[in-house]
C-alpha cells in the first residue's frame, strides 16, 4: 500500500506541473492576445486621430473657400449695384435726349407751319 500512496502522490504532482504548464501558456496567450489588442487599439487610436486631422484640414479648406465665396459674392452685388446705377444714369439720358430731340422736333415742325402760314398768306 506504500506503494500507492506514492503513485497517487506522483500523479498528482504530474498533474499539477501539467496544470502550471498549462496555466503558464495560457497566462502566455492571454499576454499576447492583450499585447496584439493593444497594438490594434492604438492602430485604431492613430487612424482615428488622421482621421479627426484629415476633418480638420478639410473643414478649415471649405470655411477658406467660403470666405472666397463671399468675398466674390460682395463684389459681384457692388459690380450689380454699380451696373444698376449706370442704368439709371442711361436711362436718364437717354429720357433727356428723346426730350430734347421731341422738342426740336416740335420746333421745327412750328416752323414748317409757320413758313406754310407766311407762303399761304403772300399768295
Amino acid at each position: 500500500m506504500s506503494a500507492e500512496p506514492g503513485a497517487a502522490s506522483e500523479d498528482l504532482e504530474g498533474r499539477i506541473r501539467e496544470a502550471e504548464r498549462r496555466l503558464e501558456e495560457a497566462a502566455t496567450l492571454a499576454a499576447e492576445a492583450e499585447r496584439r489588442a493593444e497594438a490594434e487599439i492604438e492602430a485604431l487610436e492613430a487612424d482615428l486621430q488622421r482621421e479627426r486631422e484629415e476633418k480638420e484640414r478639410a473643414l478649415a479648406a471649405a470655411e477658406e473657400r467660403l470666405g472666397e465665396i463671399e468675398t466674390q459674392v460682395e463684389a459681384a452685388e457692388q459690380r450689380v449695384e454699380a451696373a444698376e446705377r449706370r442704368a439709371g444714369t442711361a436711362e436718364e439720358t437717354i429720357a433727356d435726349e428723346l426730350a430734347r430731340a421731341r422738342e426740336g422736333a416740335a420746333t421745327w415742325l412750328r416752323g414748317q407751319l409757320e413758313a406754310l402760314r407766311r407762303e399761304a398768306e403772300g399768295r
